[in-house]
């Protein structure tokens, strides 16, 4: 499945990378593309949506 999520508080490669660890903790195979400054996170995964936000979230990256 891919999603796409905007995540405003996507400001940098840092946050980037921080969220790419954290969806790659919930599916090692997860495919993430990230744009910082259209705040846009492209994710491919077998991962659900909610299990994705969730753990976004609960980084500091909340998605809307």
């Amino acid at each position: 499945m891919v999603l796409q999520l905007t995540v405003p508080k996507l400001a940098c490669s840092a946050c980037v990378n921080a969220i790419t660890k954290v969806i790659q903790t919930l599916d090692s195979t997860a495919s993430v593309q990230a744009n910082p400054k259209t705040k846009l996170v492209s994710i491919e995964t077998q991962a659900s949506e909610t299990a994705i936000k969730e753990a976004i979230a609960a980084a500091g990256y909340p998605s809307v």
